[in-house]
């Protein structure tokens, strides 16, 4: 008899299995590679909204259980996940610079937003108006992250790399089956693959696309991610990731030549050396209408959870949202009604039979 099931593994799942394995619970996991958007995220942790210069919602509660967390599985899987870099801001205008001293000014935003304006030094870089920088920021692997972790449950028979079968799972005495498995729990951390879940599919998730190209630029010697219209994450080795866009018309993993064309023109806008492009990736974000993150207790059904809804922020909100369940899970903490998928519960309701 295990503890849990889990569904999916991506940042969602592996951050839930941490937790379990914390606190000596057994599970076990079903994953296959139909969801793609953890492995393929640009993986940059950041507290402020760039676009607005706003605090992302709960960014100083998300960064402080986030990097412990990544701190750990490092250690745990002998890997480099964090790597520290600085994140800039390329400015557009005079004004631009002026409402980011005006955001440097504002107690939520101070300890993250630097108030010096850097000049630009890279000769490759068009950026006449500067940047500004935000602090506390960096990038996680999570391709790395999928791959280790993945190898680690399977060195441990913890892992079943296939495709859930919802047919099969059934209820039997308070224990939840499936196939030749037993559980007091199934917990749902399944991405965009939600949308196939007849248990909770009534919750109102809406996938966005996004497209990253992977190039290699020798003569960019670039060391901070800089964000402009989109971002520019160094790799290392001369390698840089450009993206991503965001696309609400299509749910597919597969890279467009339409947004290798978009991609390259926003680019071309503040890049300018010689490059190749090595690769393109994409991934379906699960992204929720009030854009807060799934989490909670089938309206119906006492055995089954689900953990979801991480949009485009998925490195800091996982270890805070998975912890957030396995506490009420474990411990009885109610959930906050923001990420409560009861919020929902008179969708469900109206959609039941």
């Amino acid at each position: 008899m295990l503890d849990y099931l889990v569904v999916g593994l991506g940042l969602a799942g592996i951050s839930f299995c941490e937790h379990l394995e914390e606190n000596g619970k057994t599970f076990h996991v079903i994953s296959d590679s139909s969801q793609t958007s953890s492995s393929v995220a640009g993986g940059l942790y950041n507290p402020v909204i760039l676009k607005r210069f706003t605090m992302a919602w709960k960014a100083n509660e998300l960064i402080e259980l986030a990097k412990p967390f990544y701190r750990n599985l490092e250690k745990k899987l002998g890997v480099t996940l964090d790597y520290q870099l600085p994140i800039v801001r390329r400015f557009y205008s005079t004004e631009e610079q002026n409402l980011w001293f005006e955001a440097t000014d504002k107690p939520f935003l101070r300890d993250f937003l630097s108030a010096d304006i850097q000049s630009n030094t890279n000769p490759h870089i068009d950026a006449p108006y500067g940047f500004g920088t935000v602090l506390k920021t960096g990038r996680i692997a999570t391709e790395k992250l999928l791959s280790k972790y993945s190898e680690y449950l399977m060195e441990r028979n913890r892992l079943s790399l296939d495709k859930f079968d919802y047919k099969v799972l059934y209820m039997e005495n308070g224990t939840v089956l499936y196939k030749s498995l037993k559980s007091k729990r199934v917990v749902f951390a399944e991405g965009f693959g939600l949308k196939e879940n007849p248990f909770f599919n009534y919750l109102p998730m809406n996938g966005n696309k996004g497209e990253y190209l992977i190039i290699e630029a020798p003569e960019l010697n670039e060391k901070k991610a800089i964000k402009s219209s989109i971002f520019c994450i160094p790799l290392g080795k001369n390698k840089y990731k450009i993206g991503a866009n965001y696309n609400r018309n299509d749910t597919s993993n597969t890279p467009t030549e339409n947004t290798k064309k978009e991609l390259l023109q926003k680019m071309d806008q503040f890049i300018n050396c010689d490059f190749k492009v090595i690769d393109q990736v994409a991934g379906v974000r699960p992204t929720v209408v009030d854009r807060k993150p799934l989490i909670g207790q089938h309206p119906a059904n006492e055995k089954l959870f689900v953990l979801n809804g991480f949009g485009s922020r998925g490195v800091l909100i996982a270890p805070y949202a998975s912890l957030t369940l396995f506490d009420h899970i474990e411990r009885q903490k109610p959930l906050d009604i923001e990420v409560d998928i009861s919020r929902f519960q008179k969708k469900y309701f109206k959609n039941s039979p």
